[in-house]
């Protein structure tokens, strides 16, 4: 593909290299606003302790996110928060802690909330054994109101080096019904230089026993901008990916950072693809998802038209927070584990990243909070924002003043001239009240959303943020 030419599809946007070069920079992915950079230890269990009661005047659903952040070898280009480990047995003593947590934070909820909506991610959340994760999850159900809803979304991401087709139906028993697969990418080369080498034949295997096993959706993660990726490999491996019609795509571009991911100073930076050559490879994924019929969700996420994140995009539901985008909009997270995160009422709050330090406080017998973030009406008017941004590409300025009592035009009006910035280039417009990107600007909807980013007025370090392309 010319990648000087710019292509239109049908996803939703038009894929514009010149325009996606001159405006790639760093910034939030915004699964949070504020986001965790700027949460703070004058946060603590009291705050959350009242949050969860300021919560419990309404009904609204619960969802529960687990953190299990072991995995049994590095992946060379990971910035998650994970710990590497072959020892295996240490998943025994963390099933323990994070239900010692489940039993100090459960009663806090009135006993009709119940849990809509369950993910395990990491980390390598199949760290765990069959035995241990039906222990978790069978315990989670005893502790919290699981929903018996057909529209409950449980949902667990797998390494697929380290799972059977048995191990899916135990899953499947246990009430998941969404999984998510890593595979990055299939060429060798690429495997060999982020030191995860994974067969196509497996994976494929575990894709099949997810559908064998009636789960509903199964989402494939790649990624672009690796060390030694070319075109070719790449297109090979979404051919095949994309030859087994995964509900769900995640084609995230690789964020060079080994100043904050030890990990990711093994990777060589001669074998990186340059910007030219990276900027290619997601022209590629673009033009193959778009005549595959794929529709765009946002950020780096496509799915099938009739897979529930589209039909939720249509009607104007789809929502977006620390798992990434859902349908579940009208919930309270809560977060278990170490460095899990949860909003609750309108205040966000953080367990310690380090396990040793989350062990202790568990032990200790408290709850583990180690940080977090009380929202006020100029945090929740602007989160609202850049959620509708975030989701739908735009978002009724004026509608959104008046449920915040503001006028938009006189509350914004430095953000509207920052914004001039983007509709010069045709990546936005402000149009009788209304705030969009168009089709050109729907990949850098960070840098939509950024323009309403009161924190990022402050002095920082641009660095802690990825790329947006």
């Amino acid at each position: 593909m010319d990648t000087t030419t710019a292509l239109p599809d049908p996803l939703g946007w038009t894929f514009d290299p010149d325009i996606l070069r001159r405006h790639d920079r760093p910034g939030p992915r915004y699964t949070s606003y504020p986001t965790a950079p700027h949460f703070h230890d004058g946060y603590g269990a009291g705050q959350f302790h009242a949050a969860i009661a300021r919560s419990n005047a309404s009904t609204r659903p619960l969802s529960l996110y687990v953190h299990v952040p072991y995995c049994t070898s590095p992946c060379f280009y990971c910035g998650c928060n994970r710990v590497i480990s072959r020892d295996r047995s240490k998943g025994a003593p963390y099933v323990d802690r994070v239900l010692a947590e489940a039993d100090r934070v459960a009663p806090l909820f009135t006993s009709e909330r119940e849990v809509i909506q369950l993910h395990f991610g990491g980390g390598t959340p199949n760290f765990l054994d069959p035995e241990q994760l039906s222990r978790l999850v069978e315990g989670l159900r005893r502790r919290f109101r699981f929903s018996e809803d057909a529209g409950r979304d449980f949902s667990i991401e797998l390494d697929p080096r380290f799972v059977s087709p048995a191990d899916i139906a135990v899953l499947a028993q246990l009430g998941f019904n969404r999984a998510s697969l890593g595979v990055q990418d299939f060429d060798p080369a690429v495997q060999q230089a982020i030191n995860r080498v994974q067969g196509v034949d497996e994976t494929l295997a575990i894709i099949e026993a997810c559908r064998g096993n009636g789960l509903r959706s199964v989402n494939v993660d790649l990624i672009y901008g690796l060390p030694k990726q070319t075109r070719e490999g790449f297109a090979r491996t979404l051919e095949t990916v994309l030859a087994v019609r995964p509900d769900r795509l995640a084609i995230y571009g690789y964020a060079h950072m080994p100043h904050l991911f030890k990990a990711q100073r093994q990777i060589v930076d001669a074998d990186l693809p340059d910007a030219e050559r990276k900027l290619a490879l997601l022209g590629l994924a673009v033009e193959r998802l778009s005549a595959a019929g794929y529709q765009y969700i946002g950020m780096d996420h496509f799915a099938l038209p009739e897979e529930d994140l589209s039909r939720a995009q249509r009607a104007g539901s789809l929502h977006r927070n620390f798992m990434g985008y859902t349908t579940h909009a009208d919930t309270d997270l809560l977060g278990l584990g170490v460095s899990a995160i949860s909003r609750i009422d309108n205040s966000y709050s953080q367990n310690p990243r380090d396990l040793n330090d989350w062990e202790a406080r568990i032990d200790a017998g408290g709850l583990p909070v180690w940080r977090g973030l009380e929202l006020d009406a100029d945090d929740l008017l602007r989160a609202e924002l850049i959620q509708q941004l975030m989701c739908h590409g735009r978002v009724d300025g004026h509608a959104l003043a008046a449920r915040h009592g503001v006028d938009f035009e006189q509350y914004f009006a430095a953000e509207l001239v920052a914004l001039r910035h983007l509709a010069a280039d045709g990546l936005a417009r402000y149009r009788d009240g209304v705030v969009a990107a168009t089709r050109q600007g729907r990949p850098l909807l960070r840098l939509v959303a950024m323009c309403f980013d009161r924190y990022l007025q402050a002095p920082q370090q641009p660095a802690r943020y990825s790329r947006a392309i």
